[in-house]
């Protein structure tokens, strides 16, 4: 080969090279849910969230997902959310999946909440029974963790396609947690998350936009 044709070469590899890194950047962009708004209240700050056994849409119609509900009281699948500074946020999760049990029953302790409580339909829980929980929610920068108790395998009626309606088998689990100084908080589910994945950690479902998402503290 001369030497002409190996620059060429170089040059045409830098080329695609260059082309699908663009790809890629355009598709992650084009792809990255939506950021939505919490929603105001006296002095804080609501969110509403469900997790669904399966989402039920394309692209991945078997994986398990977070939903957000926006301030117009529409479920939006995203996991970015944006709450204020220095103030106190009341989470509400409506727990669609069914129990697939914790793999350390400290676990099942709420940590990072106000009180140190969750309330799991309508009952205070200082601690939540490792065998039934389904997932557990957890913001590790703000040192928050929350078991989220799953449905009976049995449950009548249970969801199979997001969003799932108050008509459905579900757990709700609320509690308050205090944001600090603004930034971008990763949240996420720790094991269980996706029981059939080596560890439990949800495999590729375990991404922004499924099981894991931002909170946006501004």
């Amino acid at each position: 080969m001369s030497r002409t044709s190996r620059i060429a070469a170089v040059v045409g590899g830098a080329i695609v090279g260059i082309a699908l890194i663009a790809w890629y950047v355009v598709t992650w962009v084009v792809s990255f849910p939506p950021t939505v708004q919490a929603a105001q209240t006296g002095g804080g700050a609501s969110v509403t969230l469900q997790t669904v056994a399966s989402y039920g849409h394309q692209p991945h119609p078997d994986w398990v997902s977070y939903l957000v509900k926006n301030a117009q009281g529409q479920w939006v699948h995203s996991t970015i959310i944006k709450v204020p500074a220095h103030s106190t946020v009341r989470f509400t999760i409506y727990q669609y999946d069914t129990a697939t049990g914790l793999r350390n029953p400290l676990w099942g302790q709420p940590r990072g909440t106000v009180g140190g409580v969750e309330v799991v339909n309508n009952k205070p829980m200082r601690v939540i029974n490792p065998d039934l929980a389904s997932h557990t929610f957890a913001i590790p920068d703000m040192g928050v963790s929350v078991a989220l108790p799953g449905v009976g395998d049995n449950a009548p009626n249970q969801c199979s396609v997001a969003p799932c309606t108050m008509k459905q088998a579900h757990n709700t689990i609320t509690f308050t947690i205090r944001t600090g100084k603004p930034g971008h908080y990763r949240w996420q589910c720790f094991v269980p998350c996706g029981a059939g994945w080596p560890n439990g950690f949800g495999g590729p479902m375990q991404s922004v936009g499924w099981m894991d998402g931002y909170l946006v503290v501004a």
